[in-house]
């Protein structure tokens, strides 16, 4: 006799509480094993694949892709036990209410996938990437149905007694900022669990009862702009917090100087031709940064606002801007100060490769403290970046291309890249940001100034 048990979405860490359906893996009917990745999920810091902690058929999927969930509601219900083969899947009961809540052993396992979670780095994620899904047999097997959102009730629910069973604090402050009594909401969740639909319903219900049937009027033009409209959430809503909360609470301004950087692409040549791993730019650019914020420590800091403090850190962890297909992210080069250019360039490397099959985990994201931008990829000369909230600056490199340029008194072709850097006016004045950016670029025109340092 088979059991039908219910997956719900784990804990993600990080303080996650919702994350984004980005691809099914799996559909109704096929046969999963334990541990088998069955969706493709986006949080706000990185795109992962969970794996279901229970063996058997698929016999219920829970929401579309692109369907927002909170930690805690249904993904998909399984029938584990007398399923020997890829048989037909089990009968599923229509409605909220299809699957089976786990027991036993079942809830064991999914408490394990939750505490698997609990960590920076979020085990299983990112394993299996676009090959190994493409490998991935699916059965053909009809659409999942998703549960219907319940319907407008008639008449309000009784005041609830004791706790309300909700789980996102997503769905608390929209509540709260509805001035809508959650005791009084009844969730359609699994065990009454309240979820962001309840509480939009309740308050489109609530509005309808305030408003009066508007008159007959001649139509008004719409105020609304149109054009296709791209929700803010996952990675690109992440990302756009950030920088709104950079431009609100950091005073930034902004310096630039144009260097000559003939010398340092001769000095890759060389170290490229001697054989061994090759040395990517960007390797050589970092080694200059870590050294020049070594001799200019103010810029590798953060403000405790609450506490009125600039925070000094000990070590440089190197952020860089990488372009995704999903957006803009900025994975992290941790101890970039103890690596030699070798390891910065596989570093590097690794990075910018999981970035594009969507695998950063959010440990690869997060704890920078200084951010090189190397928007000359693009094509473009100059650029003010913003600054990485909460860290306190920013290096950016313009493209490299041959320019008139003054060399030893005469006129001559050089390669020429422009430098800003923008910086957090609360650490530190003009004067040290314009001493770490000479810095910089008498690095990036003499190379052989680092030794001094090496």
């Amino acid at each position: 006799m088979a059991q039908v048990l219910e997956f719900k979405l784990p804990d993600l860490g990080e303080g996650l509480t919702e994350a984004e359906i980005v691809r099914w893996l799996v559909a109704v009917g096929d046969v999963v094993a334990v541990d088998q990745p069955v969706v493709e999920v986006e949080t706000a810091k990185a795109m992962v694949e969970v794996p279901c902690p229970y063996g058997g058929v698929v016999t219920a999927r829970y929401g579309e892709e692109g369907t927002e969930l909170p930690v805690g509601a249904p993904l998909l219900t399984v029938a584990v036990g007398g399923t020997g083969g890829p048989g037909p899947a089990p009968a599923v009961e229509q409605g909220a209410g299809a699957a089976a809540e786990p027991t036993g052993t079942a809830a064991s396992a999914e408490s394990a996938v939750s505490s698997e979670y609990s960590g920076n780095v979020l085990v299983g994620y990112g394993t299996a990437g676009p090959a190994a899904r493409r490998r991935r047999v699916r059965q053909t097997a009809p659409a999942a149905t998703p549960a219907p959102v319940a319907a407008p009730a008639p008449a309000p629910a009784p005041t609830r007694q004791g706790p309300v069973p909700v789980i996102s604090p997503l769905v608390r402050k929209l509540a709260r900022d509805g001035g809508l009594d959650l005791r009084r909401v009844r969730g359609s969740g699994p065990e009454g669990l309240i979820l962001r639909a309840d509480v939009e319903l309740a308050l489109a219900t609530a509005r309808d009862h305030r408003e009066p049937a508007p008159a007959p009027v001649a139509p008004a033009p719409s105020v609304a702009p149109a054009g296709e409209r791209v929700p803010l959430r996952g990675v690109r809503g992440a990302v756009a917090d950030k920088l709104s909360r950079s431009r609100t609470e950091i005073p930034d301004a902004t310096c630039w100087v144009d260097a000559d950087a003939t010398e340092l692409m001769a000095a890759r040549a060389a170290m490229n031709a001697a054989g061994g791993p090759k040395i990517s730019l960007l390797a050589l650019l970092a080694r200059i940064c870590v050294h020049a914020l070594a001799r200019f420590p103010e810029l590798n800091s953060t403000v405790d606002t609450a506490a009125r403090e600039i925070v000094r850190l000990p070590d440089v962890h190197l952020g860089f801007a990488a372009q995704t297909p999903r957006g803009l992210v900025v994975p992290v080069v941790k101890d970039a100060g103890r690596r030699t250019a070798e390891s910065l360039t596989e570093e590097f490397g690794r990075l910018t490769e999981a970035a594009r099959q969507s695998a950063l985990t959010p440990a690869d994201l997060t704890g920078g403290t200084f951010t090189l931008n190397n928007y000359g990829v693009f094509g473009v000369d100059g650029s003010t970046p913003i600054i990485n909230h909460p860290e306190a600056a920013m290096l950016g490199v313009g493209r490299i291309i041959p320019k008139p340029w003054v060399h030893r008194g005469e006129l001559a072709a050089r390669q020429v890249v422009q430098l800003s850097l923008t910086f957090d006016h609360r650490v530190c004045d003009g004067g040290t940001a314009g001493g770490f950016l000479r810095y910089v670029a008498d690095c990036v025109e003499q190379p052989a100034v680092l030794l001094r340092t090496v």
